[in-house]
Formats: C-alpha cells, sequence, structure tokens
C-alpha cells in the first residue's frame, strides 16, 4: 500500500505540516541527515505558504511568536522557544525507518479547529450572548451579578474553579427571630419556696435612675353573686331526704328534661346522693335521655324483687340496688328507667309507689320524679302527696299555661292546696328569644306560686337525644343553678 492510498480505497491526507515539525525535533535539526525515503515523504507534501503569517501577542501560556523562514536544505526548523516534554528523550542512535510513511489510519477529528490566540487584555471568557455596543470599545460589561452572591475578581478564566468564589454568607440572624416566629420560650427560674417581700419602691432620680419592678398580683375574676348564693344554697344539709315532683297534665312542657337537668344541677354541685326517677304511666323516656343504659332494668324489675331488696341495710342495699339503676356519663346521679309496657302501670298502685319512695329515701338525699299525665290515678296522687317540693313546668304558650293553672286548682280541691302554694313554676323557652306572653306567664303564676324561674333556650337540647350537662351553654347552667336553688332553698340549714 502506497503512502497516496488508505486500506479502505479512499485518497490518503497529505500529511499536516507539525509532523514534519516534529521529525525535525526528533532527528534534532540535521537536515544533511535526511534519507531519500525523507526526501521522497517531503516531496507528496504541500508547499506550506513562505513566510508563515505571524502570530499576535504571547498572553503568558506560549513565548513570543517568531517568523519562520525555509531553510537551505528545503525544511523548517524549529522554534527557537521550542522545547521537549521532560519526559521525553531522543535516543542518539535512533534513525528514521527509511520505510516510515505517514500513518495511513490518522484522520483528523472533523471537529478539530485551532483556536485563535485570545487578546492579551481578555482574561475570562465572555458570555456568549454578549454583543458589544461597538466594535470600537474592546472592554466587556459583565452582567449585574444575583442577589445574594458575592463578585468574582477577574484574575484568571479558572478563577471559580480554583475556590476563588465564595458564596455570600447569610445575613446573621436577628437574636429575637426565634422569639418573633413563636419557636422560643425562655426557660424561667423556679419560683422559690418561700415568699419574698417585695422590696420598697424608690423614686427615680433623673434618666440614670433605677426603676424597681411593681408587685403583680393575680385575682380571681369577680363571680355573680347569685351564683354563689345559689351554689351555697345546694351545698347545705337538707335535714332529711327531699322528694321533688315535676308535674303538668299536658305532655310536651319539658317535664322529662326539667326532671333531667334538675337531678345533674344537683348532682354536679353535691357530687352524690341524687336520683332521677320516671313514674310515667304510659312509656316514659327518661330512661334514654338520661343515664347510660348499662342494663335494662327498669321499675318493674325493681318491684319483683323489692321484698328482697328493701330488707336489706348499709353497703348490701346500696351494692344490691346499683344492679337496678343506670348512672350518669360523669356519675353526678343515678337513673331508675320507666317501663315501656302499659300494662305494666296497673301493678304500680298506691302501696307500691310507697315503698319505692321509701327505699329511694334510703339510699338518696334528692329524688327527682317525673310525674305521668293522669291526675286521677292513685300513682300520681301518691307521688303528689309524697312530694316535699312540687315543680309545675311550663312552656310560654297559652295551652301549657291554662293545663298548669288548671292541675293548681285541681290540687286545691283535693286538699293539697298548701303544696300548690309553695309550688315553684319552671318556664322552659324552646325557641331563642323572648315573647310578651313569657311576661304575662310570670306575672300569672307568681300569683298563684311561691317562686317563678325561667330557663333560656339551649341548642343541646333540641334533638331530643340524650342530655349532657356539661354540654349546655354557660347562660344554661347558670339558669338551672339558680333554679335548683329557688327548688331546694326551704330546706337547706
Amino acid at each position: 500500500m502506497d503512502g497516496s492510498e488508505t486500506g479502505w480505497g479512499r485518497q490518503g491526507e497529505p500529511a499536516p505540516r507539525w509532523r514534519a515539525l516534529l521529525d525535525r525535533a526528533r532527528l534534532g535539526g540535521r537536515g544533511a541527515e535526511h534519507t531519500d525515503a525523507d526526501r521522497r515523504a517531503e516531496e507528496h507534501q504541500a508547499p506550506p505558504p513562505d513566510p508563515l503569517p505571524r502570530r499576535g501577542a504571547g498572553t503568558g501560556w506560549t513565548g513570543r511568536a517568531a517568523a519562520v523562514g525555509r531553510a537551505a536544505d528545503g525544511s523548517y526548523g524549529a522554534e527557537p522557544g521550542y522545547r521537549a516534554e521532560a519526559t521525553f528523550r531522543v535516543d542518539p542512535a535512533f534513525r528514521a525507518d527509511p520505510r516510515y510513511d505517514g500513518e495511513p489510519a490518522y484522520r483528523a477529528e472533523p471537529a478539530y479547529r485551532t483556536d485563535p490566540e485570545p487578546p492579551a487584555e481578555a482574561s475570562w471568557r465572555a458570555d456568549p450572548s454578549y454583543a458589544p455596543e461597538s466594535p470600537v470599545e474592546p472592554s466587556w460589561r459583565a452582567e449585574p451579578e444575583p442577589h445574594g452572591r458575592a463578585e468574582v475578581p477577574v484574575e484568571s478564566r479558572y478563577s471559580l474553579l480554583d475556590g476563588g468564589y465564595r458564596p455570600a454568607p447569610p445575613p446573621p440572624e436577628s437574636r429575637y427571630a426565634l422569639l418573633d416566629r413563636g419557636r422560643y420560650r425562655p426557660v424561667l427560674p423556679p419560683a422559690p419556696e418561700q415568699p419574698v417581700a417585695p422590696a420598697p419602691r424608690r423614686p427615680v432620680e433623673g434618666r440614670s435612675g433605677r426603676i424597681e419592678p411593681t408587685q403583680v398580683q393575680w385575682r380571681a375574676p369577680e363571680q355573680d353573686p347569685e351564683l354563689e348564693r345559689a351554689t351555697g344554697v345546694l351545698r347545705r344539709e337538707l335535714g332529711t331526704p327531699r322528694v321533688l315532683a315535676f308535674a303538668n297534665p299536658k305532655g310536651g312542657v319539658h317535664k322529662t328534661t326539667a326532671t333531667v337537668l334538675a337531678a345533674a344541677t344537683v348532682g354536679s354541685v353535691r357530687g352524690r346522693g341524687v336520683l332521677a326517677w320516671d313514674d310515667n304511666e304510659l312509656r316514659g323516656t327518661l330512661g334514654l335521655r338520661a343515664g347510660s343504659a348499662r342494663h335494662a332494668r327498669t321499675i318493674r324489675h325493681l318491684v319483683q324483687d323489692l321484698a328482697h331488696i328493701e330488707i336489706l341495710e348499709g353497703n348490701a342495699l346500696l351494692s344490691h340496688l346499683d344492679d337496678y339503676l343506670r348512672h350518669a356519663s360523669d356519675g353526678s346521679y343515678d337513673v331508675l328507667a320507666g317501663e315501656e309496657s302499659p300494662r305494666f302501670a296497673q301493678r304500680l298502685d298506691q302501696f307500691t309507689v310507697k315503698r319505692v319512695l321509701e327505699l329511694l329515701r334510703r339510699t338518696h338525699e334528692v329524688v327527682c320524679v317525673d310525674t305521668g299525665n293522669n291526675v286521677e290515678s292513685p300513682n300520681w296522687r301518691t307521688v303528689m302527696q309524697a312530694a316535699d317540693q312540687l315543680v309545675v313546668t311550663t312552656v310560654p304558650r297559652e295551652d301549657a299555661a291554662f293545663s298548669a293553672d288548671w292541675m293548681l286548682d285541681l290540687l286545691h280541691e283535693v286538699g293539697m292546696g298548701e303544696l300548690a302554694d309553695n309550688a315553684v313554676t319552671l318556664i322552659s323557652c324552646p325557641t331563642p328569644g323572648r315573647t310578651s306572653l313569657q311576661d304575662d306567664l310570670e306575672r300569672h303564676f307568681a300569683t298563684r306560686t311561691r317562686a317563678v324561674a325561667v330557663v333560656p333556650y339551649d341548642p343541646a337540647l333540641e334533638t331530643g337525644s340524650s342530655i349532657e350537662y356539661h354540654q349546655l351553654q354557660a347562660e344554661t347552667r347558670n339558669a338551672w343553678l339558680k333554679a335548683a336553688s329557688v327548688m331546694l332553698e326551704p330546706f337547706a340549714r
């Protein structure tokens, strides 16, 4: 294969100029020792232009360039400032192979281009997208650094790689930054075990005077004196167990609600000894609206075992009776549920009702009874005769008020006028707001009963579900506290 064609059938590229220079460097510049093969190889090369153009001024990376001319033997000498690498050694006995020709497998990279020498003034690489305003001004304008980045000196294009770049440190965080964000709370020193008397205050003298701290005293919020008085009444001793009967012949006048809330209010203050009994003859709902249904026992089961329970005493009586009672969620009062079967009402005769009331008085201090609607039944009249306090429940409606007024007249006719005169009228508001009829009812029943109490509307009672005393609004609880104290005030000691 000759030097004009490669092994793949394409024309061989002429040997570049740098290969002749490299040969001269390897032979030490001795043109006389060229062999015939070397001359034949040079004859195949295109003669370089004479002379070579002068390069620009050096930039510090290489030596200053000089003109290169053809030697007498027709070859090019090495550059005056050229020195081989320190690791390169030329064997003095080296002789070029007469069969040496340009390496046919060599191909120059298509993308190879000789980079032009940068100007002496440029020490850093400009942004390719930058366009100078005019060719006369060669100065470069660097774009402003982004916020938070330090300016970089332009000593070298490799200054960023050499560690010249240092990010700007963040501004020192304020010592109050944690306080502003709410994540830091200073740890206060422990309070002294013994009270320390405050230091006497001294007057301030001038701007440099010291102001002594004043003593801060915590005061409890002032309470309503009526609420304090009502709480005190409910905490007093009652002498003997008391029975409160909630009555009105008309249905839907909040008898059951009043019975539950009165027991819950008194029980929340006294803490124990309060019971609510559903004595409604026609399927009462007190057992569903009050207490936790931990069992299905009612008054019917208690009456069946009454003979075995009423002979017990002390803790044995309390333990056996507890099997027939339900308890409020907070344990403030107990519940004796009524029977749902209307046929059982025939068994609650006058004698049986007295025995049940006597048993409950032995175990509880306050018994709240939800009466039925039949004023002619022996059960209803027995409860009225045994009651210590009558509570007439009504709502601001004419039919409910008429039924309550008629019941008071009936009690006077049957010889229980004293109970009617000492009764407490409880007006429950089923809707928010106050009507003119409510004012008329308050004035009317104030002339017929000992006192009139009004309890406001509460949305927690509107659904008719289980009654939870702690879920009532504060205004409702305060009103019931005053109403319950009015009911028990004649018996408090």
